[in-house]
C-alpha cells in the first residue's frame, strides 16, 4: 500500500509578475531542507482539504492572504524524505494576495527571487525540473512523477492536461 504524506507547496507571485517569494531554509539545524531556496508549503492537515491547507501555510510562513490562487501541478515524489518517506505535493501559484509579508519565519528568512534566475540558487536538484511549468503560460496543470534516492531525483515525467 503506497501511503505518502500529502503536502502543498506554493509560489507567491509579486505584483509585477517577475518575481516569487521563497524561504531559505537558514535558521534550523538538522533542517531536511538547511541552507536551499524554496516555495511556502508543507503537510496537510486531517481537517484539511489541499487549497485550505496552502492559503494556511501561506499565512503561517508569510502572513498572506491568498486572493488568487491557481493549481499549477500535482508532483509524486516517492523516497524524497530524509527517511525516504514518500510525498505527494500539490503545487500552487499565488497570483494575488494581500499583506505585506514576512521577512523571516521559524525556518529561515523569506526574499523575492527574480524568476527568470532560479536556477541560479541552491534548491532541490529537481525543483529545476518541475518551476518552468509554474511559471509558464500553459493554462493546463501538470501532474508529475520524480523518484528520489539519496537525496537525488532518478527521473522526472510529466502529463499536461
Amino acid at each position: 500500500m503506497y501511503c505518502p504524506i500529502v503536502g502543498t507547496l506554493g509560489y507567491v507571485l509579486s505584483p509585477d509578475r517577475r518575481k516569487t517569494l521563497l524561504i531559505h531554509r537558514n535558521s534550523r539545524p538538522g533542517d531536511h531542507h538547511l541552507g536551499k531556496y524554496n516555495g511556502l508549503g508543507g503537510k496537510m492537515q486531517a481537517n484539511e482539504d489541499v487549497l485550505s491547507c496552502m492559503r494556511r501555510e501561506i499565512l503561517e510562513e508569510a502572513g498572506l492572504k491568498c486572493e488568487e490562487i491557481l493549481l499549477r501541478g500535482t508532483i509524486n515524489w516517492p523516497g524524497f524524505g530524509p527517511g525516504g518517506e514518500s510525498w505527494l505535493g500539490f503545487i500552487f501559484r499565488i497570483d494575488r494576495f494581500s499583506g505585506i509579508p514576512s521577512t523571516s519565519n521559524e525556518e529561515g528568512t523569506l526574499s523575492w527571487g527574480e524568476i527568470a534566475t532560479l536556477d541560479t540558487l541552491p534548491m532541490w536538484e529537481g525543483d529545476r525540473y518541475f518551476l518552468p511549468l509554474v511559471f509558464d503560460g500553459n493554462p493546463k496543470i501538470f501532474h508529475g512523477y520524480m523518484p528520489y534516492k539519496d537525496g537525488h531525483p532518478i527521473s522526472w515525467q510529466y502529463v499536461r492536461i
